[in-house]
């Protein structure tokens, strides 16, 4: 029992994480109807800066520096690139941001090499024990910094011009136009603020019990995508209940694989994309995504 609930309470903090990256997906998606797969080297932008600069700035002046720079990176691409693509099909321009991806970990992965990076976090390897139930602390942190900035997110969503704007656009673009909103605004401010999130969650990903920064971390990022597909590309709800769902999935599979033998080493890696493509069989749209209805 202490052992389940050690490893709930780790898939919980670590399915936070994968929800503050799932929700980078539905934000671009939701104000731009592009599926943004150059989110994950978003998040390797972030924890290259922060593992370069804390040593010089210290620890919080180089999170907040990675948050920035990550953001400015995922404005940028907007503006530059998807912007100014002479293309209307979303597809393409998805595959654009495929190429985007490559470009972007290709360098930072030159840049790394085969080091590993410390991001220099004040919580390093201290436990947190509740209980007879051990958890790292900065488990607890990220669940905690993930709840924040979730509820910080909805809240604006919900009640901000920014976040109404969105909705409008992702309800009906041509008809918010009309109605003043600025449709480039709109998308720009939604990739920043997905690379403002994927900073935040690089963070929780490569410290304590990871090792650091290194070039496998776009790998563990891309977990989220799962996340995001299951909860549903259109729905902020379905990041989060996605998010969850991974984390917990993995964390559990990851702890009882030898029990699982059977299954294979390494189910709990593959488990994140047996869990999406089993809830796809049954709802294509996802857990919380809007069903299309077509009429016949």
């Amino acid at each position: 029992m202490i052992t389940f609930l050690e490893l709930l309470v780790n898939g919980i903090s670590v399915g936070a994480v994968y929800a503050l990256i799932a929700l980078g997906f539905v934000i671009i998606f939701k104000a731009t109807e592009v599926v943004n797969f150059a989110h994950a080297s978003l998040l390797l932008v972030g924890g290259f800066v922060v593992a370069r600069l804390h040593p010089s700035i210290g620890f919080w002046a180089a999170l907040a520096l990675g948050v920035a720079v990550a953001a400015a990176v995922g404005a940028l691409i907007e503006f530059l690139i998807i912007r100014r693509a002479n293309v209307t099909s979303h597809s393409v321009l998805a595959i654009v941001t495929i190429g985007v991806d490559i470009v972007l970990v290709t360098e930072l992965t030159r840049r790394i090499g085969t080091d590993v990076l410390a991001l220099g976090d004040p919580w390093r390897d201290r436990v947190l024990h509740l209980g007879e139930v051990s958890v790292a602390q900065t488990r607890v942190v990220a669940l905690g910094v993930a709840a924040a900035l979730i509820s910080a997110f909805l809240l604006a969503f919900k009640y901000t011009n920014w976040g109404i704007a969105m909705r409008a656009t992702a309800e009906d673009s041509e008809t918010a136009a009309l109605m003043g909103v600025r449709r480039g605004r709109v998308s720009m401010g939604a990739w920043a603020v997905a690379g403002a999130l994927a900073a935040v969650a690089a963070l929780f990903l490569c410290v304590f019990p990871t090792p650091g920064l290194d070039r496998s971390t776009t790998f563990a990022a891309m977990k989220a995508f799962p996340a995001a597909i299951l909860g549903g590309l259109d729905s902020t709800t379905g990041a989060l209940a996605g998010g969850l769902i991974i984390g917990v999935t993995e964390a559990m599979m990851s702890g009882y694989q030898n029990d699982l033998a059977f299954l294979g080493r390494g189910i709990g890696d593959v488990a994140p994309f047996l869990v999406m493509i089993v809830v796809l069989l049954i709802r294509p749209a996802g857990l919380f995504g809007t069903r299309e209805l077509a009429r016949v």
